[in-house]
């Protein structure tokens, strides 16, 4: 008995040394160790970001992609042809976007789905659509063509806040999946 305790005690010593090594901001400790798990992807806090992007689109939330995947898809010449639209920015505003971008991106976030989403993708995987990340297709599987991208009111994945109704705060669990013209979705 005495034994497996010393052998415990050691495990967590090393664990939670090697944690304050490897993440030594507070953070991460306040993540590890909260009663409330950061679930979703960190809501949309800036001003400018959230202004510019939701003029064209939903303002995807940092936490859906890694910073190389944004450092690609704010470059300047990446916003001559945003998914066939220019939107370029003056450079003071792209600059302060990529920053926000990069400093919340998934590698970098605490949040659970953020998480995941890194544990999906390869070491060097930087997809610049948040619908390649293999951990969306496959929550996403399951849900029949016709409900989507043949359903005039989503049209694609890529319209987050169609189904997903508290997607402005970065929540995306299933039980808040309301697919217009079918109605809420489960498993």
């Amino acid at each position: 008995m005495k034994k497996n305790s010393v052998v415990f005690m050691l495990m967590m010593s090393v664990t939670l040394g090697g944690v304050s090594v490897l993440h030594a901001d507070e953070g991460f400790a306040s993540w590890l160790f909260s009663v409330e798990r950061k679930k979703g992807v960190e809501p949309v806090t800036d001003a400018i970001y959230n202004e510019e992007c939701s003029a064209c689109h939903f303002p995807y939330q940092p936490g859906w992609l890694p910073e190389a995947s944004w450092q690609k898809l704010i470059a300047a010449s990446a916003l001559e042809d945003h998914f066939g639209e220019s939107a370029e920015l003056d450079e003071q505003t792209q600059q302060h976007i990529i920053n926000f971008l990069t400093a919340n991106s998934a590698d970098k976030s605490y949040y659970k789905r953020s998480k995941k989403i890194m544990a999906s993708l390869n070491k060097d995987q930087a997809p610049i659509r948040i619908t390649k990340v293999p951990y969306i297709i496959k929550k996403h599987d399951e849900i029949p063509e016709k409900l989507i991208s043949k359903n005039e009111k989503v049209k694609s994945l890529s319209y987050c806040e169609k189904c997903h109704k508290k997607a402005e705060k970065g929540i995306f669990d299933d039980d808040s999946v309301f697919i217009p013209g079918h109605g809420y979705w489960s498993d």
